[in-house]
């Protein structure tokens, strides 16, 4: 099992960075991810506990269910089938305010199922096509949050959270 990690700040609000982030369907701004969509909403937001949602990037297929919900500051989900097969024990994603924005902590446990040489296809293989799949969700989430509107020198704007992105 393989743990991986990508960290980056993005230039926004903790709210708004963890709002496009944990909106799924936002993924589709990297060009890495081809569709995404929520498939059963959360118990307590669209994208809380209990919501399932639905991948397929470049790398794969996924179903994913969330397990913890902690707005503004964490989320958490386990893959629950994926297509090439994979083990997985965890996936989070931490926020914290940081100078220049909002820290993001995205990480995952995980391994691909196959007999003998499962151990080094995740290592060699999988663990680079996962962190360069997260590093472009992140750098199409910085995009998308640096193009806001800016507010006005001396005056406060409260920004509604972006929900960008559109299934294909």
């Amino acid at each position: 099992m393989e743990t991986m990690t990508v960290e980056r700040t993005i230039d926004a609000p903790i709210d708004e960075v963890f709002a496009w982030l944990t909106t799924t369907t936002n993924y589709t701004c990297s060009p890495l991810v081809l569709r995404c969509r929520l498939t059963r909403h959360g118990e307590s937001a669209p994208y809380g506990v209990g919501a399932v949602r639905s991948h397929l990037w470049l790398i794969g297929r996924l179903r994913e269910r969330i397990t913890h919900y902690d707005p503004p500051y964490a989320t958490e989900y386990v893959v629950e089938r994926s297509f090439p097969p994979s083990r997985h024990e965890l996936g989070r994603m931490t926020f914290t305010e940081a100078d220049g924005g909002t820290r993001v902590n995205w990480t995952t446990r995980a391994e691909m199922r196959a007999p003998l040489v499962g151990a080094f296809l995740t290592r060699h293989l999988v663990r680079p096509m996962i962190t360069r799949s997260f590093g472009s969700i992140l750098d199409a989430a910085d995009t998308a949050l640096a193009q806001r509107p800016q507010p006005e020198p001396g005056t406060t704007t409260a920004h509604a959270p972006t929900s960008g992105g559109t299934s294909r």
